[in-house]
Formats: structure tokens, C-alpha cells, sequence
């Protein structure tokens, strides 16, 4: 039989989540869930609770989604707060665009982006180079700095992109 139970507390032991619910009383179960996907429901969640053909032997099979937004070819992940708002979320559109976290500012690419920093500052350097030379002609002194900016700190190398 498979019915509606209402998540209490989790705990994992010996590698394994399992869950306390109420369902006809106190009952705790092993959840189940798809290869790699580990995530925890807070308190209060609707989880769907089933029997197996062992005697004992209880599994949550999955939960009741009230943050649904994802259209049709979308996969979405997220987290949340124990207000159940959300706290965070990768969402993958249908539109080849991958949100993460919001939509209001983009990422950058760091090659390309360094390689820009780096003509600009050639640039910078040329002008200041022709600088020099106008105001020593003139007759005033200056010398040129160099303008070098570094953003190798700024690259995130576990984090790819196209």
C-alpha cells in the first residue's frame, strides 16, 4: 500500500537516510531515490510512503513538490530554507540557458575576458608611452607606468563552461 505520510526528522545510519513520519502513527522508513541524488526534506514535507513485499521493510518513495515551475524539457534543483522558501536553485531551461541562483546578471568567460583585460592594458600602456613623449618634448618630465592587471586569482577552475 502506498499513502501519504508527513516527514518528522531524518537521520542517516550506516550510509543510509532514514526517515521518521507519521503515517497511522510513528513509523520510520528507508528512502529511496534516484543513483547520485542525495537530499534531505525538512519537517513537515508530504512524503509518499510504501510497503515492500518484506514484512518491515518500508521505503519513502518520494515527495510532494509544491515549488513546480520547470516547463515541459526543463530540470530543475533547488534548495531550501526550513521556511521552505527557496534558498537556492540550478535550474536547466529548455532554452539552453542554465540559471544559477537567478537571472539577472550572466557569468563570463575567463579566457576571453583576460585576454580583453590584457590588449586593453597594451592600449593603456601605448597612450601613456605617447604621453610621456609629448610632455618631454615639450620640455616637462614624466615617465610612463606600466598598467598591469592580473585576474588569475578570479578563475574558478572546478566550474566549466562553453
Amino acid at each position: 500500500m502506498i499513502t501519504y505520510s508527513t516527514v518528522k526528522s531524518t537521520l542517516i545510519e550506516k550510509g543510509t537516510r532514514i526517515l521518521k513520519v507519521l503515517q497511522f502513527g510513528a513509523k520510520t522508513a528507508d528512502e529511496c531515490a534516484p543513483f547520485g541524488d542525495d537530499s534531505n526534506p525538512i519537517a513537515n514535507m508530504t512524503a509518499i510512503y510504501a510497503e515492500t513485499s518484506t514484512v518491515d521493510e518500508q521505503v519513502i518513495i518520494g515527495y510532494i513538490n509544491t515549488k513546480q515551475l520547470a516547463a515541459p524539457g526543463e530540470k530543475r534543483l533547488y534548495s531550501l530554507k526550513n521556511d521552505k522558501s527557496i534558498s537556492f536553485y540550478v535550474w536547466l531551461r529548455n532554452n539552453g540557458i542554465l540559471e544559477l541562483g537567478g537571472d539577472d546578471h550572466n557569468l563570463v568567460r575567463f579566457e576571453p575576458l583576460n585576454q580583453g583585460i590584457a590588449a586593453a592594458n597594451g592600449e593603456i600602456n601605448t597612450e601613456l608611452q605617447k604621453i610621456q613623449t609629448a610632455i618631454i618634448g615639450l620640455g616637462g618630465a614624466y615617465t610612463a607606468g606600466h598598467i598591469s592587471t592580473d585576474i588569475d586569482a578570479a578563475k574558478i577552475n572546478e566550474i566549466k563552461c562553453l
